[in-house]
């Protein structure tokens, strides 16, 4: 099926122009309808009522709106909804555990109060998650390279870096435990 037909992909557009959508949205089958221009990061917050996907710069250089497709870092203000279809999408909301307890990242997070305001927080949480999923040891410099999209208008950085290093030695001793 090709995205150009878009009644094969999406079926067909209603009065308003929307199409119906099912997005694997933190492990659940959501289905909604939604305009073909819409970015996942309107559907996420708008429909959806995930508030962790923060709108900020609007052209995916500040990595507020980060999620995570298919397991990497990708900015939905710039992504169209349409395209995550049959894509694993991960929001913060997805993160730790169904209980309500923090993962290692976040708790590494908290521990190292690695925030200040906390805008950036679930942004650069999912971009850790996804640098310690490709390269478990990372040094300082693979840190600040992977994180580079995303900012921090508090100036957090030193203690986001302490935060994600000390997630990787959390992750390792949960590996060799």
């Amino acid at each position: 099926m090709s995205l150009v037909d878009d009644t094969a992909v999406f079926g067909p557009a209603d009065e308003d122009g929307a199409v119906r959508l099912v997005l694997q949205v933190n492990g659940e089958r959501r289905s909604l309808r939604a305009r073909p221009q819409h970015t996942l990061l309107q559907v996420l917050r708008d429909q959806l009522k995930l508030a962790g996907v923060r709108e900020a710069c609007g052209v995916g250089m500040c990595g507020a709106c980060a999620i995570l497709l298919d397991g990497q870092p990708v900015s939905s203000c710039l992504l169209l909804a349409p395209l995550a279809v049959g894509k694993s999408i991960v929001t913060i909301e997805g993160v730790g555990d169904p209980d309500g307890g923090l993962d290692l990242v976040q708790q590494a997070y908290l521990d190292h109060t690695a925030f200040q305001c906390s805008f950036c927080t679930p942004g650069f949480i999912l971009a850790t998650r996804a640098l310690l999923a490709e390269n478990p040891d990372p040094t300082l410099e693979d840190v600040r390279e992977y994180l580079a999209g995303n900012l921090c208008r508090c100036g957090s950085y030193v203690k986001i870096e302490a935060a994600v290093l000390d997630a990787a030695e959390r992750l390792a001793a949960a590996r060799t435990a």
